[in-house]
């Protein structure tokens, strides 16, 4: 869509991800049930459907929902790059926020990931505590929100998306590549959100799933990190 890559996908093996920021939110994806277990699960962000596919091949029997507001790259995307056979996934065209505004109210989702913007474009009625609220309001007991966000050296968006995030949740994460928490590089890094405490070797096992080298940020290293 307009000359940006939208995403990668391995039709063959729809469990394998190339991109490293989109590794990192499946890693986060694998801790929220056991293995195999079926998830619900809200894709804020449709791009190729990567993830909506991991879920599938790895926890067969999920039920997903996506919102994409390209509809001629949510279109091409169903028409030329099939899902996985019995894939339960609803599609929505629209704005994040006023889709997820109109989702039934009963739905609830154990992983909601926010795959929109990046740098100086995000979209100021997103890039808030108070949609990251209405977000996670959506979540099941015990469930993540993830929220990719790309940013340049100096990672000014990244510090105010964790403050918005860390308003509208009780306990945050950051999550990338080692040398992007110097600042000085461009790069994606995952904000993760929960009500409920992280899991004490939660951490741990994002770390040893990779890609290395990799760091979790939470608590006083986060707040350090954001001043």
């Amino acid at each position: 869509m307009d000359n940006a890559e939208q995403s990668q996908v391995n039709l063959a093996h729809p469990e394998e991800v190339f991109y490293e920021y989109l590794r990192r939110i499946a890693n986060a994806v694998d801790l929220v049930k056991p293995a195999g277990e079926p998830i619900t699960a809200l894709h804020l962000g449709a791009g190729a459907l990567t993830l909506a596919r991991y879920i599938q091949a790895t926890r067969p029997g999920s039920i997903q929902h996506a919102v994409e507001l390209e509809r001629e790259l949510l279109d091409f995307v169903l028409e030329h790059l099939p899902l996985p056979a019995g894939t339960n996934l609803s599609s929505h065209v629209g704005d994040a926020r006023e889709e997820l505004g109109a989702l039934p109210a009963q739905l609830t989702f154990d992983v909601v990931i926010l795959d929109i913007f990046s740098g100086p474009d995000a979209p100021a009625h997103l890039a808030c505590a108070d949609f990251y609220r209405e977000a996670a309001a959506v979540l099941a007991p015990g469930g993540i929100l993830a929220v990719n966000v790309g940013d340049e050296p100096g990672f000014t968006l990244v510090t105010s998306q964790t403050k918005a995030l860390q308003e509208a949740m009780s306990h945050v994460a950051a999550y990338g590549t080692s040398m992007l928490f110097t600042r000085r590089y461009p790069g994606n890094i995952i904000l993760l959100g929960s009500n409920s405490p992280w899991p004490a070797d939660w951490g741990q096992a994002l770390l040893a799933a990779g890609p290395h080298p990799g760091t979790v940020m939470a608590g006083v290293e986060l707040d350090e990190l954001t001043g």
